[in-house]
């Protein structure tokens, strides 16, 4: 179940549902999910589905990990990247097989450090993680050229689209007071900032600040 093979898998059905970004394919393929989840889960861990990875929290499924990557990328060359909620650890190693420069912010500090074991043995030295708020960002190593936010703002966070740097884009879910959630992409050029609706989606709300 946690063989390059099961894992080729996925990618043929992440392929199947419409991801055609090959950099973003080749990544999903070389990150092994299982070690991300739970050892009970792991028999699951190539299943189009979000896990529970404890604190309340879940792993997303490869097809929006892949998605969310494939729209901030789409005809750009890859940046320097942020993700809000590193979670388990899972995207931000899947960023950093595409991006040359990765930073991930995670509010629970316990989450973080269970993250940091994960990816210890990938060896990514291009991902850094931090203990933060993810509404705040991460000024110091701004501008991005690509922010992924992995859970569910009720508002466009102001100083993560002054973050993003000129040509980047920014993609995250966006929560409606009907309690639907849809994603988001904000791009910004010479002219200022463009937003674009996408696809319904469910993650876990966005808190602010450290836990």
């Amino acid at each position: 179940m946690t063989s390059a093979r099961t894992r080729a898998r996925m990618v043929a059905r992440l392929r199947a549902k419409g991801i055609r970004d090959e950099r973003v394919l080749a990544a999903l393929g070389s990150v092994p999910r299982h070690v991300f989840v739970e050892e009970a889960l792991a028999s699951r861990a190539y299943e189009d589905d979000a896990l529970p990875i404890g604190f309340g929290q879940t792993i997303s499924h490869p097809y929006v990990v892949a998605r969310m990557i494939e729209v901030v990328l789409e005809n750009k060359t890859p940046g320097k990247a942020l993700e809000i909620g590193t979670g388990c650890g899972y995207q931000a190693a899947v960023l950093a097989h595409v991006f040359p420069e990765v930073y991930s912010i995670e509010r629970i500090k316990g989450l973080l450090e269970r993250a940091r074991k994960n990816v210890l043995a990938l060896r990514l030295a291009n991902l850094r993680l931090a203990h933060g708020d993810g509404y705040a960002g991460l000024e110091q190593a701004a501008p991005f050229h690509a922010i992924v936010v992995a859970a569910a703002a009720p508002r466009i966070p102001e100083a993560l689209v002054k973050q993003l740097a000129a040509g980047g884009r920014m993609i995250l879910p966006l929560a409606a007071s009907s309690g639907e959630q849809r994603l988001v992409l904000i791009e910004r050029s010479a002219r200022g900032f463009t937003e674009s609706e996408l696809d319904p989606v469910r993650f876990v709300p966005m808190e602010a600040g450290k836990a």
